[in-house]
C-alpha cells in the first residue's frame, strides 16, 4: 500500500481513531525523539515537552480529570498530537516520577 492510497483511509478516520494510529505511528519510531525533556531550573526539573514550560504531569493530571486530547490540544496550541503521545509515552514508561510531581504540586 503507498502512502497515497493510505491517505483518503486515514482522512475517513473518527477523530479517536485518528489518536490511536498517531500513537501506533509515534511508538513505531522508538526512541528516535522522546520529545520530552528535563532540565535542571526550568519546571522543577519536571519532564516537561521540549521547548515547552508545559509539564508531562499537568498534562497527565489534566488527562485525569477528564480533559481529552482535543481539549488539551486546544488549550494549549503550541502543542500537537504527536506531543501527546510523547506525554502518555513518557508518563507510561515512569509512572512512579508523574504522581510524585503531582502529588508534590497538589501540595505546593
Amino acid at each position: 500500500m503507498t502512502l497515497k492510497e493510505l491517505e483518503s483511509q486515514l482522512l475517513a478516520l473518527t477523530s479517536s481513531e485518528k489518536e490511536q494510529a498517531i500513537q501506533l505511528l509515534a511508538q513505531s519510531l522508538g526512541s528516535i525523539r522522546t520529545g520530552v525533556e528535563k532540565t535542571p531550573g526550568i519546571c522543577g526539573g519536571n519532564a516537561r515537552i521540549v521547548n515547552t514550560r508545559i509539564t508531562v504531569w499537568g498534562l497527565v493530571n489534566a488527562k485525569e480529570i477528564g480533559y481529552s486530547d482535543g481539549d488539551l490540544l486546544q488549550s494549549y496550541p503550541q502543542l500537537n498530537a504527536i506531543d501527546l503521545v510523547n506525554a502518555w509515552n513518557y508518563a507510561k514508561a515512569h509512572p512512579d516520577e508523574i504522581v510524585l510531581a503531582i502529588q508534590e504540586n497538589e501540595i505546593a
